[in-house]
């Protein structure tokens, strides 16, 4: 099972490179979910960065018949079209493609962000206004999963 976790600031260098900080890659078993990954322009233009083997099971997973034919095409298209397959260089460091990196609209100073099965790179001040709007939402869902949690052992005792 993959779950990613955690904020982590970074700054992108003058040649297009970012740190991955060690604590977000040792979070990543490479034999289960490959040592390499895919750079990909995701939901809301965010850039998110998958495990190789994870993100070929999910462009894989839409299989014949499972949607309109149109739709499966365009999403083919796109999946392979808008992610580039990544390797982090010796220091850990990751070279974004440029296009991608403009169509995301990142800028210098970044925030990369365990989302579950990747990562996510937000501007600083994109991600702190996420936050912003998301808190009070998150805090009431959070609630509810941890009421619901403690429900369910009571029931099973």
């Amino acid at each position: 099972m993959l779950l990613l976790t955690g904020e982590y600031q970074h700054v992108i260098d003058a040649k297009n490179r970012v740190l991955v900080s060690n604590k977000l890659r040792n979070q990543i078993d490479a034999d289960e979910h490959g040592s390499n990954f895919y750079l990909v322009l995701g939901v809301n233009g965010i850039l998110c960065l998958y495990p190789e083997k994870y993100f070929e099971q999910i462009v894989l997973s839409v299989a014949p018949g499972t949607a309109a034919p149109d739709e499966a095409v365009a999403f083919e298209r796109m999946s392979f079209a808008l992610a580039s397959k990544v390797e982090l260089d010796g220091q850990g460091r990751l070279l974004l493609n440029e296009r991608l990196r403009k169509r995301a609209k990142l800028q210098d100073q970044i925030t990369l962000v365990g989302v579950r099965d990747h990562i996510e790179l937000w501007n600083n001040e994109d991600w702190e206004q996420y936050l912003s709007d998301n808190m009070a939402q998150y805090q009431k869902q959070m609630s509810q999963a941890r009421q619901y949690v403690l429900q369910k052992k009571n029931i099973e005792l």
